[in-house]
């Protein structure tokens, strides 16, 4: 096993694989639980709910969710050897949900997902991905970690409610409830983030893991003394002093294994069944639907082709990863498993799965190879298990986590030649929108198209690599997406 994964050789233990696994597990297994509440309580274009029926199915779309995740981030594992985990993408899914699946069906919407997949990875295939990823200036690859680490960790302040949206006035976001410091949940962050902090100064081993375990059990114990509550009771009634997603609270009794029919239930999830009735609705588009639909995918593709290159750039970075050129080991597979994800997710029905930020939690703990893939894969397949487990921690006891986790990944910022405008420019616009607009993709895009441009007017041309050319001028498409589709008249 040390061999495989190459454990020695990366400077790390079994006991830190296993810890990184379980923390990145814990960081991201919110998805469990909010995957289901973005695409499985809404409506499609022939007012169906996610896997045909008239009812939400909550928990079989909770299912698919950790089955489809727990196999992937296996692969990730054993393919790529490298500590990246994969779940349905935050974003992705609520692009899926509430702008193509309001337009189709769920199949339909899917379907176009799954291709989405099927196309990223023939462009792996074909060397195109890796060749873009080479062709980007590591000033650039730098910015897109440091990029991240700030995206991160405001995820994390907003997740926990240390930051909120102000929904009245010209300031978007404020300081915790109408702009101090309110309530228990927000009690609990701000003592797990003090806990990780001085457990990290101190180099204490497993330290996040620690302050979330810790974290937790006060979360539970301030739970039980004062019933808190939710943060969302109903679309009409909210708690703001509430628990931002899962209420700690003690497991009761552990769910019952999933049997054959559960299982058997997932494929109503899937797209297979449908495909008959597919070929048909397609067969009846005309040009300008086919063009809509081209469009659509376009989107999908290129905001999961960049955000895995950003994230596992960021991942290799905080881990000491990278070659010279800022390229992580077995590349390739990590983009092949990656595209693979991306069909998959679209397959059985539960949206794209790509790489996860999250993953940099476990590194932080020390996860240096695969082996803690596997480990944070099995977890996903636990807890369909044991799903009690899953909902004990509550956003506020795991995202002190990602705050420190972002700045240790802001950290690369010395990197940057900030003398240079062809550089400092491009990464100041790449590492400032990841955070503001709450979208990887549109850091990159900004940063790439801002290279090309400066070495345009400043008479470099020769110096951009043709790749940058094709891929800035994809961006520019990516960004008027909206004017293109009302100027050729599709929706």
């Amino acid at each position: 096993m040390d061999q495989f994964f190459k454990i020695s050789a990366r400077g790390s233990t079994v006991g830190q694989e296993v810890r990184g696994g379980v923390v990145t597990f814990f960081t991201m297994a919110y998805i469990i639980v909010l995957n289901p509440l973005i695409i499985g309580t809404q409506t499609d274009g022939a007012g169906k709910f996610l896997g045909g029926g008239d009812a939400p199915n909550i928990p079989l779309v909770a299912l698919g969710t950790a089955v489809v995740a727990g196999l992937m981030t296996i692969l990730m594992g054993v393919v790529a050897r490298y500590p990246l985990a994969l779940a349905t993408g935050l974003g992705l899914n609520a692009f899926v949900t509430f702008s193509i699946a309001k337009a189709y069906t769920w199949t339909e919407a899917m379907t176009f997902v799954f291709l989405e997949g099927v196309i990223i990875l023939v462009l792996v295939l074909t060397g195109f991905r890796v060749a873009v990823f080479k062709a980007v200036p590591t000033s650039l690859k730098t910015a897109i970690s440091v990029g991240i680490g700030l995206f991160i960790a405001l995820i994390g302040l907003v997740d926990a409610g240390f930051v909120r949206r102000t929904a009245v006035g010209p300031v978007p976001v404020e300081l915790g409830v109408g702009g101090v410091l309110d309530g228990w949940p927000t009690l609990v962050f701000v003592v797990g983030l003090v806990l990780v902090v001085a457990l990290h100064v101190r180099q204490v081993k497993g330290a996040i893991l620690i302050a979330i375990a810790a974290t937790t059990a006060l979360a539970i114990a301030i739970e039980s003394a004062f019933d808190i509550g939710p943060s969302f009771v109903s679309p009409e009634e909210t708690n703001p002093k509430g628990w931002q997603l899962n209420v700690p609270s003690v497991p009761g009794d552990v769910a019952n294994v999933p049997g054959l029919s559960d299982l058997k239930d997932l494929w109503g999830l899937a797209i297979f069944d449908d495909i008959g009735g597919l070929g048909d609705a397609l067969g009846s588009y005309d040009a300008a639907a086919f063009i809509g639909i081209a469009l659509l995918i376009f989107t999908l593709l290129l905001a999961d082709f960049f955000d895995t290159m950003g994230t596992m750039t960021a991942i290799g970075a905080e881990a000491g990863l990278l070659d010279e050129q800022g390229t992580p080991p077995r590349a390739q597979q990590i983009l092949i498993v990656d595209s693979i994800a991306a069909a998959a997710g679209g397959a059985a029905g539960v949206s794209s799965n790509t790489s996860y930020i999250e993953s940099a939690t476990g590194v932080g703990e020390g996860a240096r190879t695969g082996l803690a893939s596997v480990v944070t894969g099995v977890m996903f397949l636990l807890a369909t298990v044991f799903t009690p487990l899953v909902a004990v921690i509550p956003y506020e006891a795991a995202t002190p986590a990602l705050v420190l986790v972002g700045f240790l990944m802001m950290t690369q910022v010395r990197h940057i030649d900030w003398d240079d405008v062809e550089v400092a420019l491009p990464a100041f616009l790449t590492i400032v929108l990841m955070p503001f607009t709450y979208n990887i993709t549109v850091g990159i895009g900004a940063g790439f198209i801002a290279y090309v441009l400066i070495k345009v007017v400043r008479g470099k041309v020769g110096q951009v690599h043709a790749l940058m050319w094709v891929v800035s001028a994809l961006f520019v498409v990516y960004f008027a997406i909206e004017p293109l589709r009302q100027a050729l008249g599709v929706s």
